[in-house]
């Protein structure tokens, strides 16, 4: 009976932490937008991401509990990753906003010449929008940046779901627990992601199509903010 209730509690936690916490999808909802990236890719992504986000506190937390090390010790080092993780996306979702920014000036100066230029536009090509240029190769840095800021980021109701049964029924029951908290946060990333991006599709873009890496930008930013903040 205690085992299911720890392994209930894990589940719980592993839902509640990351649906309470935007900076788990809202970048990738974002980003998969701005970028136009497939929902295989959005998957992969995500699930790369997720699993780079527990492993890293499970590993702490094992360590941990190797090294006998106290509960509050594990969150305060923990405290410190969420400090680091919270610059990264900051940076991060700054220097993508202004490189969204200079796009869409830069892809509205070539429409203001080309409607003004007294000639039609006799290109063999046709522009596409902003977000899914296929000359565009910045594409292989964002997955990785956003890999790196998930090692960081931590997973701060992991420790005691960890410790607790570690220290009172065994490791066989601390790793089920880790286990179940890291599936349901990654299926529950993964939910909130597609979930978000269905409903974001069906609003038409419009004008803002041409801002969706600024915007982006400013949704990774504000996700950076969100975590220094604590909310």
């Amino acid at each position: 009976m205690e085992n299911g209730a720890i392994l209930l509690t894990a589940a719980s936690l592993g839902f509640i932490h990351t649906v309470l916490g935007p900076d788990h999808y809202i970048p990738f909802v974002a980003l998969a937008k701005a970028r136009n990236w497939s929902g295989a890719k959005t998957a992969l992504i995500t699930f790369l991401c997720g699993l780079g986000h527990v492993l890293s506190s499970v590993l702490i937390g094992f360590a941990g509990i190797a090294l006998g090390a106290a509960v509050g010790k594990l969150e305060w080092f923990e405290g410190l990753r969420g400090d680091a993780a919270g610059w990264l996306l900051l940076s991060f979702g700054l220097a993508y906003m202004a490189w969204g920014i200079k796009k869409a000036r830069r892809g509205e100066k070539h429409s203001h010449l080309h409607s003004h230029g007294g000639e039609p536009h006799a290109h063999g090509h046709a522009h596409e929008p902003a977000h899914a240029h296929p000359h565009d190769q910045k594409t292989s840095a964002t997955p990785w940046a956003l890999f790196i800021i998930f090692v960081f980021g931590p997973c701060e109701p992991l420790i005691p779901v960890l410790m607790y049964p570690a220290l009172n029924s065994g490791l066989g029951l601390a790793a089920a627990a880790a286990i179940v908290f890291s599936a349901v946060t990654i299926a529950t990333m993964l939910s909130v992601v597609f979930l978000l991006l269905w409903g974001v599709n069906l609003v038409p873009a419009g004008k803002l199509e041409r801002y969706a890496h600024a915007l982006a930008g400013f949704a990774v930013f504000a996700c950076g903010v969100a975590v220094k903040a604590g909310l």
